[in-house]
């Protein structure tokens, strides 16, 4: 949910980013860390009907570490970028607040053998376009089935803000067969904390990004790290962070871009409270997963539509935290939960 990397960067692989263009500047950080209880688990421009790929279908191996490109129109235009890779029936990949998805390769890579994996960048992110004046769920909606079409996906995993998503999605569009869900931020009477928004912002709209950043992570509760450490260390040290880390590969997107993108998730999470009871009788099978690291709002978005879907399995996984999915998480165990509950065709 939705984050950052100090100075300290906790032995975590970092991302590289260029300088922004203004405000205070940010280095790239860690993620989240979520509670959970009941099982464990061990260890172009197109048509939106169709997507097209900017190379070649690429090269399958036991692992597929090479990836195409691709694009779709959602139905309001914008264009949705996403990264393919595999071979087999398809599942889409849905990343949270203040990612993109370079953030689950390690993730697509493990399911490329059995799957054929898209990624999508949400709006805002990269190859895809802006949020636009009216976004919301809907739109979010909107861009997913539109690479559901485009992709014949039937499977869907969401992580945070993505899983808020993937859940919506799941009421409006039947074909899709299965949905995993990682901690998703569904608010049951105020329990997902926003009373740090007014203030983050306030620091986005001054160009204070560095700012932003550490009053998203303690905000959030996500990163104990970031909680223990006073703000006055911290944001001093985000900048200083980004300023020696200038260079970003090709194709990925800077966190001096991502940081702003959280606006846009909290609306989501906003839109999205309180509305538990609405998937009473969704039909899609649901995998809710949540690591045992993690602030306790996280477990009562969990027990909520554990109690409320019809067709859910919960698993715990130890040790785990809300960047589990994520490259520098445990993206091998999650993808284990995944093949489990994906199966095959």
């Amino acid at each position: 949910m939705d984050r950052g990397d100090a100075a300290v960067e906790s032995g975590r692989e970092a991302r590289k980013r260029p300088d922004p263009a203004a405000g205070d500047t940010v280095k790239d950080s860690p993620r989240t860390r979520h509670t959970d209880t009941t099982h464990e688990y061990g260890e172009g421009r197109v048509r939106s009907a169709d997507a097209v790929r900017d190379s070649p279908h690429p090269r399958h191996t036991d692992a597929v570490r090479e990836y195409g490109r691709g694009r779709v129109l959602s139905a309001d235009g914008t264009t949705i970028g996403y990264r393919q890779r595999g071979r087999g029936p398809g599942a889409i990949l849905l990343h949270g607040g203040m990612l993109a998805s370079q953030h689950l390769t390690k993730l697509a890579v493990a399911l490329s053998a059995e799957y054929t994996v898209y990624v999508p960048d949400r709006r805002g992110r990269g190859p895809s376009g802006p949020h636009g004046d009216d976004y919301g769920v809907v739109r979010e909606v909107e861009d997913l089935r539109a690479l559901i079409t485009a992709t014949g996906a039937s499977r869907v995993f969401g992580l945070s803000s993505g899983a808020l998503i993937a859940l919506r999605t799941a009421l409006v569009t039947p074909e899709l067969d299965r949905i995993a869900l990682y901690e998703p931020p569904l608010s049951v009477d105020g329990s997902v904390p926003t009373d740090w928004v007014p203030r983050y912002d306030d620091e986005i709209a001054a160009g204070k990004l560095a700012s932003g950043l550490v009053t998203v992570l303690k905000g959030l509760g996500t990163e104990p790290l970031f909680v223990r450490v006073p703000r006055f260390v911290l944001a001093p040290l985000l900048a200083i962070g980004s300023r020696v880390r200038r260079d970003v590969p090709e194709g990925e997107v800077t966190i001096e871009a991502l940081v702003p993108t959280q606006h846009f998730d909290m609306r989501v999470i906003r839109e999205m409270a309180d509305t538990v009871k609405d998937y009473a009788a969704l039909d899609a099978r649901v995998l809710l997963l949540g690591g045992t690291r993690s602030p306790a709002y996280f477990g009562v978005s969990l027990d909520a539509l554990s109690a409320t879907l019809p067709h859910a399995r919960r698993v715990a996984l130890p040790g785990l935290g809300h960047s589990g999915p994520e490259d520098d998480g445990a993206p091998l165990v999650v993808a284990q939960a995944l093949r489990d509950f994906f199966g095959g065709r």
